[in-house]
């Protein structure tokens, strides 16, 4: 392993890093482990990690929707379901185990 001699300065908002150590420090992960890891991450993916760009759409909230708008994205639902595009809940969450090895 390579020596950690390199200094990174950055500036933040507070309450981002407030928020994001919290997180890691329950996770048992140092701040500057966490960036290691991070930047580890750009060189093998040559990019950022994630896919960063602007939603489409926005989540539908329930609560401000009328009874239309509800039964509208219950139809949707439904009509994913009728053609295939879902997966049982046991499905989902195994993937998930699968994919995040817990």
């Amino acid at each position: 392993m390579a020596a950690k001699s390199a200094n990174l300065y950055v500036r933040i908002e507070p309450d981002v890093k407030e928020q994001a150590e919290s997180i890691l420090s329950a996770l048992g992960i140092p701040a500057s482990n966490a960036i290691n890891m991070f930047y580890k991450q750009i060189i093998l993916n040559r990019g950022l990690p994630f896919e960063v760009k602007i939603p489409t759409a926005k989540p539908v909230n329930v609560a401000e929707l009328t009874e239309a708008e509800l039964n509208a994205e219950l139809e949707k639902g439904y009509a994913d379901m009728v053609a295939g595009r879902t997966k049982p809940v046991r499905q989902a969450f195994a993937d998930i185990r699968k994919d995040y090895g817990i």
